[in-house]
């Protein structure tokens, strides 16, 4: 038997260490060669290790959340075949046995306490009290399951209003009062992984960015019947939403507003200002905010656009993206599409210097000369790292992508 240490392999990017985001394996258990082991997070990239060697798990690393520099052991697994060289044997004699894991804290809901047992009333003490009610009442009643002698009426007879009281406060009937739901049991959640990346660039980007926000209101009906008559006419291309007509805006309007296509390296004091438009797709997944980058976007139609949109969420959704696919970004566009609310003021993917967030399109009436006509009308917001963009350039580029987006045929010409 030989034991063979698998030290964490440079996974790329620069990185010094990487985060254990899960086991697929413990102690004592048997891999195979090529067997998923764990999974380890760099930045927002989540990578699948896998063993080179079969054998049986004796240690492991540490737990989720912990950080594993590059070049140190992840795993020791016990292998068949003759024994290392006498240095790694001497390393193995040190390996401290395999510690079991201590068993999971047991969460019990706390249960209220059961309700005291009603007295038997005997039969002959029943005394039959005389309810005065009007006949649509009583039929309320009798629709609710209300026993018209179990609700205090607020006057002489029994009104709507008392059965509407009742309901709010009563206890009879398998009523409950309003506000009082199922509990839930305290829980503590470990924020690690992708959770744990998030918070800390958030709180470094709020840390470290003067933030500005600025907000247009723009009118896109000419833009939404285009976008209708080209998912009327677009065969096996994919269906057109807002985006990607908005991301042509976008690249159209940059060139003249460079400043805002840029990243700060403020340790440096240098701002780089880039001439290709890298676009950052913030995606909602199930392990968090990830940000997917469509490469070259200004070099793409809105058919491309679509498609590479569909394509990148698809893998940031299920845990395929690159670890290429997920950096880079000069720019980023956030929308809540249906939830996106009538005002956003998003925070910058730093070390972006602006962030686009386009709102929820309400229909409002508006006016047209002297008639009032129905218009789709949505908010585009911007953020901005103020040390780097003034608030005129970032209020200039908004009204730029406004006056594309409002004669929409401008995302077309040459």
């Amino acid at each position: 038997m030989a034991l063979f240490t698998f030290r964490l392999p440079d996974i790329g990017e620069g990185i010094a260490e990487a985060e254990i985001v899960g086991w697929h394996v413990k102690v004592g258990d048997r891999v195979e060669e090529d067997q998923p082991i764990a999974d380890m997070m760099t930045d927002k990239a989540t990578v699948e290790m896998e063993t080179p060697v079969a054998g049986v798990v004796v240690r492991l690393a540490g737990e989720p959340g912990e950080q594993i520099a590059i070049g140190s052991m992840l795993v020791e697994i016990e292998t068949e075949g003759e024994a290392e060289a006498p240095s790694e044997v001497a390393e193995a004699a040190e390996v401290p046995a395999p510690v079991a894991a201590e068993p999971a804290p047991v969460v019990v809901e706390e249960q209220p306490p059961a309700p005291a047992a009603t007295p038997a009333v005997k039969e002959e003490e029943v005394v039959k009290v005389e309810v005065l009610a009007s006949p649509a009442v009583r039929a309320r009643a009798k629709e609710l399951g209300i026993d018209l002698s179990q609700v205090k009426p607020n006057g002489d007879h029994i009104r709507h209003s008392d059965l509407d009281a009742f309901l709010l406060y009563g206890s009879g009937q398998g009523y409950r009062p309003a506000g009082r739901t199922a509990r839930r049991a305290d829980e503590a959640v470990k924020v690690i992984g992708m959770r744990r990346r998030i918070a800390e660039n958030m709180a470094a980007s709020k840390r470290n960015i003067p933030h500005f926000s600025y907000v247009e209101e723009i009118d896109v009906t000419a833009l939404e019947e285009m976008r209708e008559q080209l998912n009327a006419h677009r065969g096996d291309k994919p269906k057109l939403t807002m985006l990607p007509l908005l991301i042509v805006a976008i690249c159209r309007a940059l060139p003249e507003f460079p400043m805002l296509n840029a990243r700060y390296d403020d340790e440096a004091g240098v701002v780089t200002r880039y001439g290709a438009v890298h676009l950052g797709m913030a995606t909602q997944t199930d392990a968090g905010l990830m940000v997917p980058v469509i490469r070259d976007a200004q070099d793409r139609n809105v058919w491309q656009l679509a498609a590479e949109i569909r394509r990148l969420a698809d893998a940031a959704r299920t845990g395929k993206a690159k670890s290429e696919e997920l950096s880079g970004s000069t720019l980023t566009l956030t929308s809540l599409g249906p939830l996106g609310g009538v005002a956003t003021t998003p925070v910058i993917n730093r070390p972006e210097v602006a962030i686009i967030g386009p709102n929820r399109i309400i229909e409002r009436p508006v006016f047209r000369g002297r008639e009032v006509v129905p218009a789709k009308l949505m908010n585009l917001s911007i953020s901005c790292d103020h040390r780097v963009v003034d608030g005129w350039d970032a209020a200039s580029f908004v009204q730029a992508v406004r006056k594309l987006l409002e004669t929409p045929v401008l995302l077309f010409a040459d």
